[in-house]
């Protein structure tokens, strides 16, 4: 695996850089970084810290499209009221998970972590939770789907953040969990095994693969659950949705007295492990405070601006100091670029200005917003990456110069076209770790692992 990549412009820890060699060891870790000799084994335009994907659904995917009618009607489900939110997208999905084996979550998944890489991601966390069989039966293998995860990620040979989730009840009245829903459930005897199991099941992948966990919600989860999955492993990362809806926000006021955050902040020892998913919904004070815990913020605003979920106060929350990352969530489109440019355009939209989430340090809004994400997510997925430095993962991303959008631009103005006024087809290479899965804008397995998604995805078509 040992390599040299040649860069004539790269972004590092201690600024851009321009005609350097990088070296990679076989650990898949950056050894050096000196002037370019010539001699290099790979040459690249601009090399850049790649992203981590934070928070990913990979099985929904699948389902991409298909709840873009009123109330569902494509798949002929009957709203309980007029409004189509994300309570209804949710009626959806659960329609889907009654159709999908184990084989074509493997074969989703090694699709949707393709093309993360070709947009520039380096590596992804799986928010999975889906545990057994349809209508609720157990795998002989409790980790059966789990490990079906693992594989698609040995396929793809991205950097892999797996946080099986626990998920106990049907909301916060303690209903009990029905349909699609049972393939989630896990009791916190069952959630422990699962844990167990799959840390001794990850003992054959590279060395960069992560084990966390991920508490669903407060609708979803006890107190009790909260405390015991966060004291499974004292170094593992820790995920949770929250505050992602206003109906949400309102049942857990009533359910627990305070608002979602305030509740989790209060009440659970929330830290720089924990990453908050959408955290949509705050007042200052709850935003301040989760800003000083040094948790994460896990944005996904393409998946939010789909199920209409609101704006997250990026500026409030940055100016506190903040930590963030992006991810693609529901994956109804994998767009590394497109969602850094919305969280920002969504800023500009609500306060009717321009260059919001930038700084005097920083004047440059895709610099900022980049670096950003890039440290965030790495801290959310518990990987040592996010920056261009000796020691550090080679999670790298070079964008081709000789592109029409970013050609004889140079630093920060790359960044800013980049997110701005282009897409991520100007992605040329991608290394995880240091394996190199995209070369010229292309998946080194596209075809093997297109093929079969194409094959699986008529047939679910066909199914529902």
């Amino acid at each position: 695996m040992a390599t040299t990549i040649f860069a004539k412009q790269a972004l590092t820890a201690t600024g851009w850089q321009e005609n350097i060699a990088l070296s990679i060891d076989d650990d898949g870790r950056i050894s050096d970084i000196s002037a370019a000799t010539g001699n290099e084994v790979e040459k690249v335009g601009i090399l850049l810290p790649a992203l981590a994907n934070l928070h990913s659904h990979a099985f929904q995917r699948a389902m991409a499209g298909l709840a873009e009618q009123r109330a569902a009607a494509g798949l002929k489900q009957k709203a309980e009221n007029s409004v189509d939110d994300f309570w209804t997208w949710r009626k959806v999905m659960y329609r889907f998970l009654e159709i999908l084996s184990p084989e074509d979550i493997e074969v989703i998944a090694a699709q949707v972590q393709m093309e993360m890489l070709e947009s520039g991601y380096a590596s992804s966390a799986e928010f999975h939770y889906l545990h057994h069989n349809h209508n609720g039966s157990h795998y002989d293998n409790i980790g059966e789907l789990s490990e079906r995860l693992f594989q698609a990620s040995l396929t793809s040979g991205i950097g892999y953040t797996h946080l099986p989730v626990l998920y106990m009840r049907g909301g916060l009245d303690g209903r009990s969990l029905q349909g699609g829903q049972l393939r989630f459930s896990c009791d916190l005897d069952q959630f422990e095994k699962l844990f167990t199991s799959l840390r001794s099941s990850m003992s054959t992948l590279p060395n960069d693969t992560v084990l966390g966990v991920a508490p669903h919600s407060l609708r979803a989860v006890s107190r009790e659950g909260l405390i015991m999955a966060s004291r499974l492993d004292n170094t593992t990362p820790i995920h949770i949705h929250i505050a992602e809806q206003k109906s949400e926000v309102n049942d857990v006021v009533q359910a627990l007295g305070s608002r979602p955050i305030r509740w989790l902040l209060d009440n659970i020892g929330v830290d720089e492990r924990w990453c908050l998913i959408h955290a949509t919904h705050t007042e200052p004070s709850e935003l301040i405070d989760f800003a000083n815990s040094g948790a994460v913020a896990g944005l996904c605003p393409i998946t939010e601006a789909n199920l209409g979920d609101g704006i997250f106060d990026a500026l409030e929350f940055f100016q506190h100091g903040g930590r963030y990352g992006v991810g693609s969530d529901s994956n109804v489109k994998i767009a590394l670029s497109e969602e850094l440019r919305m969280l920002e355009v969504s800023q500009r939209l609500r306060d009717q200005r321009r260059v919001v989430l930038s700084s005097e340090e920083m004047p440059s809004n895709g610099r900022f917003l980049y670096s950003h994400a890039a440290i965030g997510g790495a801290q959310a997925l518990a990987r040592d990456s996010g920056r261009i430095e000796v020691g550090a993962l080679a999670d790298l991303v070079a964008l081709n110069d000789q592109h029409h959008s970013i050609a004889g631009l140079s630093n920060d103005t790359v960044l800013d076209t980049w997110i701005f006024a282009s897409n991520d087809n100007i992605v040329s290479d991608v290394w995880a770790a240091g394996r190199h899965m995209v070369r010229d804008g292309r998946h080194s397995r596209r075809d093997h692992i297109s093929n079969k998604f194409l094959q699986t995805i008529k047939r679910l078509r066909q199914q529902l």
